[in-house]
């Protein structure tokens, strides 16, 4: 069985993990948006 700090450095991993492909998401959706704004369709 694993020990309660390994089951929190894991989790805490895991929890960095979303994150950080929030932010990362974030920052691609805004940059699309922005280069959307100056496309002549």
């Amino acid at each position: 069985m694993i020990d309660s700090q390994t089951a929190t450095n894991i989790l805490m991993g895991v929890i960095a993990l979303i994150a950080l492909g929030g932010v990362v998401g974030t920052a691609a959706a805004f940059f699309s948006l922005g280069r959307a704004g100056y496309r002549k369709d």
